[in-house]
């Protein structure tokens, strides 16, 4: 268990992980104005049931921690160019993964 502010109460909580099981991650698809077509899914990576917290319906209070995957299916050949490369700092040379010394 782990501590944490409610955000009905707005007082420390104890918070108890909960396991669960996902029925369903199905992907929603968008069409934006600028003519891109993006796929989005939102997966659960843990839910916590705050102690003693309750909604007006005397449910239970939960919080859900989320990672969001985002995927570009198309976009106009005017918004398309070069992989942008990620940051390097000055003086470091990039190795491509974990440094060990």
């Amino acid at each position: 268990m782990v501590k944490i502010v409610s955000p009905i109460s707005h007082r420390e909580v104890e918070a108890v992980n909960t396991d669960f099981e996902a029925k369903s991650e199905p992907w929603v698809t968008y069409d934006l104005s600028d003519g891109t077509v993006l796929k989005i899914r939102t997966l659960v990576t843990g839910i916590m049931r705050l102690e003693g917290e309750h909604d007006a319906g005397g449910n239970p209070v939960y919080t859900v921690s989320t990672q969001v995957v985002i995927r570009v299916v198309s976009s106009p050949k005017e918004l398309r160019g070069p992989a942008t490369s990620p940051m390097t700092p000055p003086g470091r040379v990039s190795t491509g993964g974990p440094e060990i010394r």
